[in-house]
């Protein structure tokens, strides 16, 4: 468990940018229930988050076409809303950061860290806006 002080501005990041933070199971699974779209990142302390995911995940958000709802759970810290969220996108393997974008409660699109590690901000972006042309 990470120190409330250590992740604040991690977690205000993508607050700041009209993230709804989710703390419980149950704010998940209502999150992810909602009509329309929802894109649930899942935050974290690592480099590839801070330079890569948090970056692009604010980024994506000026493509034309975009997720009704966007919300954040924060790995390491928020353990039940985090475990939740992963249950809801299995079949992939839990990885942070990592993003995936539901419509009407079933996951259509993951970029799992593997996709994030190394690649630019920008790429990752252009990968989640190609998902909300398709989905949203």
């Amino acid at each position: 468990m990470y120190p409330a002080e250590l992740v604040k501005p991690m977690r205000e990041d993508l607050a700041s940018a009209g993230f709804q933070e989710l703390y419980t199971a149950q704010e998940v699974e209502g999150a992810i229930a909602k009509e329309g779209t929802t894109l649930v990142v899942v935050n974290s302390v690592c480099g590839c988050a801070a330079a890569n995911a948090r970056p692009a995940a604010k980024m994506s958000l000026q493509n034309d076409k975009k997720p009704d709802h966007t919300v954040t759970v924060f790995a390491g810290v928020d353990t039940e809303a985090v475990d939740a969220a992963r249950n809801l996108m299995i079949p992939f393997p839990p990885s942070s950061p990592s993003m995936a974008l539901f419509k009407d409660g079933e996951l259509v699109h993951m970029i799992e860290r593997h996709h994030i590690e190394g690649r630019p901000a920008q790429m990752i972006a252009e990968n989640l806006a190609q998902a909300y042309n398709e989905f949203c």
